[in-house]
């Protein structure tokens, strides 16, 4: 039998990420107020001291690559919300490069009181970057050592902060249950400049924000396909809303099947052979699904009323949430992607923008439940339990929010937020999917968020 100082690092882990797990899905499982209750008194959260790399190169560039360095990996980490970060302040002042430098009872003694510590070198060779991490159990002295990496890639300003990326995502891996951390993903979002509205991409963090169409026109709803390969929106042409694809991979336009109608709000089937949308092609607007050119479309909603915003459990791909006006107000529904075993999940208010949780048990979605004249509340984002129905509401007095988007690993979601209704006013925010830990990752004029799925 192991004392918890000696058994093997990767049990070690393995048990500690399994109780982050069960932590964060657990939380998720109950209405509003026993919902709080589970996130704020809980058990403590992992503790884990990032150290500041040591510095190996001469070279004039080094020192602040390294400070970029530093930066990201001890924000990703806070950023993952599984982890009670060791405040820099309070961590020995020491730079350990390697496993023989380390002292573990430095960082695992008070006031840093760190149950792992990561860890490492910063080196530049020539024209490359070369970072050497580990992770060490700062409580196990016989067995520390739960990652060893080395990562290289060609000197530039924005190396320090992919390679911390990945060292950040390895170790949300390992000991958070297994679920591959979100420092490497993309955000996909719509910016307006002048007239036109543009698609943009952004990392996780709001860092690099870059425009990707240049169409010169008024572009909405973009959806990067499951393998980051092409990008879905609609775009306002000569004969207004189509669906258009984006080859990430070719840098241009690829072609999709045009139809008639207003043609919006695309999602993709979470194996990328499938594009389900709204299109009014009939007359009335209506969820249709195609291959991933546009061809062999299929309507699979056919009531009097507006059918939009569909998106597939990314889970099962068997089912399509989105929302109908058949009963008068929008509200949120899900069937069958073949347009069978239609339930209505809300029961009032009026609901837009959809989004699937990753493991598909919850539906992300804004929602006015006191829409009306001279109504009370406001338009927010609410997280619902399928199976049971219970919602929880996430955003609280900020304004009109929409647009939210899960985070791949489920523990994050991000939006649109504007205080005063104002298009021009609106930005994008990232949460946890409880609703704590809010900020913004973009300036005004940005909406419509895309979480990339990996």
């Amino acid at each position: 039998m192991h004392s918890p100082d000696t058994q093997s690092p990767i049990r070690r882990a393995a048990s500690i990420g399994v109780f982050l797990l069960l932590f964060v899905s657990t939380a998720a499982l109950h209405a509003q107020g026993w919902f709080k209750t589970e996130t704020s008194s809980g058990a403590p959260s992992l503790r884990i001291a990032a150290a500041n790399f040591k510095q190996l190169s001469a070279d004039p560039q080094a020192a602040a690559l390294k400070t970029t360095f530093d930066t990201t990996l001890f924000s990703d980490l806070t950023n993952a919300g599984i982890f009670d970060m060791v405040s820099k302040s309070l961590q020995p002042q020491v730079t350990p490069g390697a496993p023989s430098e380390i002292s573990l009872p430095q960082w695992s003694a008070a006031p840093a009181s760190a149950a792992m510590v990561a860890f490492g070198a910063f080196n530049i060779q020539g024209t490359t970057l070369v970072v050497n991490g580990y992770l060490f159990d700062a409580k196990n002295a016989q067995y520390p050592q739960i990652l060893a990496k080395q990562y290289t890639m060609a000197v530039s300003d924005d190396a320090p902060r992919q390679i911390a990326h990945r060292f950040a995502d390895e170790i949300i891996f390992r000991l958070g249950g297994g679920i591959p951390g979100i420092a490497e993903t993309k955000i996909y979002y719509v910016k307006q400049t002048g007239g036109n509205k543009e698609i943009w991409a952004m990392d996780y963090d709001g860092a690099n924000q870059h425009q990707i169409t240049h169409l010169g026109t008024i572009s909405i709803s973009p959806r990067i396909s499951p393998d980051n390969s092409r990008l879905a929106f609609s775009s306002l042409g000569r004969y207004g809303f189509q669906i258009k694809v984006y080859s990430m991979l070719l840098g241009r336009m690829v072609n999709f099947t045009s139809a008639g109608g207003t043609n919006v709000s695309p999602a993709w089937s979470p194996d990328g052979n499938q594009i389900a949308y709204s299109s009014s092609r009939t007359g009335d607007p209506e969820i249709w699904i195609s291959d991933a050119n546009g061809s062999l479309a299929r309507r699979i909603t056919s009531f009097r009323g507006p059918d939009v915003s569909p998106v597939y459990n990314p889970k099962t791909s068997s089912q399509i949430a989105w929302i109908s006006g058949r009963t008068g107000l929008p509200q949120l529904y899900i069937m069958d992607t073949d347009g069978s075993a239609v339930t209505r999940l809300t029961d009032g208010g009026y609901v837009s923008s959809p989004s699937w949780s990753p493991d598909g048990h919850f539906l992300a979605f804004a929602w006015n439940r006191k829409y009306g004249p001279g109504a009370p509340g406001g338009q927010d984002i609410y997280v619902m339990e399928i199976a049971t129905k219970k919602w929880i509401q996430v955003t609280h007095d900020m304004g009109q929010c929409d647009f939210p988007s899960w985070s791949p690993d489920g523990r994050h979601i991000v939006f649109a937020n504007t205080d005063n209704g104002r298009q021009s006013h609106m930005r994008i925010w990232t949460m946890l999917a409880d609703g704590t830990q809010k900020k913004p990752l973009t300036g005004p004029s940005t909406d419509m968020p895309n979480w990339s799925w990996k």
